[in-house]
C-alpha cells in the first residue's frame, strides 16, 4: 500500500479502524480537550503521585509535566474527603515562590478542588 496515494475515502476508513481499535468514541466524551488537564489550567488542583502528595495552581500542561506555581508538598492530607472539600491539610510543607515541575509518569490522579492553595507551614 502506498500512503502517498491514499484517496479520502480510504483515509476515513483507515481512521474508522484506529479509532475502534483504540476504543473510540464509547470512552470519551464528546469533544474531549486535546489534554484532560487543560480546562484546569489557572485552578488549583491536588496532585498524588507514586511516593508525594502536591497541591498548586495549574500553570502549564506538556506531553510529559505539569506545571504549577503557589506548591506545597502535603506531607499528610488528613481525611482525603474533607480536605478535598475543604482545602484544608494536617500538615503542608510549601515550595518557596516560582515553579513547580511535575513528571506526569509519575502521577497516580489528580483532582481539581477549586480552593486556594495552602501557603503556610503547618
Amino acid at each position: 500500500m502506498d500512503l502517498e496515494s491514499l484517496t479520502i475515502r480510504e483515509l476515513r476508513e483507515l481512521a474508522a479502524l484506529a479509532k475502534g481499535l483504540l476504543g473510540g468514541e464509547a470512552c470519551s466524551a464528546p469533544n474531549p480537550p486535546a489534554d484532560p488537564y487543560l480546562p484546569w489550567v489557572g485552578k488549583a488542583i491536588f496532585i498524588r503521585t507514586v511516593t508525594h502528595h502536591f497541591t498548586g495552581r495549574l500553570v502549564a500542561v506538556y506531553a510529559g509535566e505539569l506545571v504549577v506555581e503557589d506548591a506545597a508538598w502535603i506531607a499528610d492530607d488528613g481525611r482525603f474527603a474533607q480536605a478535598m472539600e475543604t482545602g484544608q491539610f494536617s500538615e503542608v510543607e510549601p515550595y518557596p515562590n516560582g515553579r513547580l515541575v511535575i513528571g506526569r509518569g509519575s502521577i497516580i490522579d489528580v483532582f481539581c478542588y477549586g480552593k486556594d492553595t495552602p501557603r503556610v507551614q503547618k
